[in-house]
C-alpha cells in the first residue's frame, strides 16, 4: 500500500512543478491560482511521502520519488509546454525509468 502512497506522492511532485511552469505563463488572478495549486500539490505530496516512508527504507522511497517527479516533469514539459525532445533526453528519461524499477524490485517492502 506504501508504494501506491509514494506513486501518488510522486504524481503530486509532478503537479507542483507543473504548476511553477504555469505560474511563469500567466499573469494576475491565474498565477494566484496557479500558485495555490502549487501550493496544494506541495503540501500534498510531502505529507504523502512522510506517510511512505514510515515503512519504506528513506533513500529508496526518495530516490522513487523523485524520479517520478523527475520522468513527469519531463514528459509534462514536452507535452504541455513545447520543451524540447532529443533522442538524449528521451535516453536518459528511459534510463531513469529504468533505475526507478530497479530500486522497486531490490527493496526490502
Amino acid at each position: 500500500m506504501n508504494w501506491i502512497i509514494l506513486i501518488i506522492a510522486g504524481l503530486f511532485e509532478v503537479a507542483f512543478a507543473s504548476c511553477l511552469g504555469k505560474v511563469k505563463e500567466t499573469s494576475g488572478t491565474a498565477m494566484y491560482f496557479w500558485f495555490a495549486g502549487f501550493l496544494i500539490s506541495l503540501t500534498v505530496s510531502m505529507l504523502l511521502l512522510i506517510k511512505a516512508t514510515q515503512t519504506l527504507p528513506i533513500g529508496t522511497a526518495y530516490a522513487v520519488w523523485t524520479g517520478i517527479g523527475a520522468v513527469g516533469t519531463v514528459l509534462t514539459g514536452i507535452f504541455f509546454f513545447k520543451d524540447p525532445v532529443s533522442f538524449w533526453r528521451v535516453f536518459f528519461i528511459v534510463t531513469l525509468i529504468g533505475s526507478v524499477i530497479g530500486l522497486k524490485a531490490v527493496s526490502s517492502h
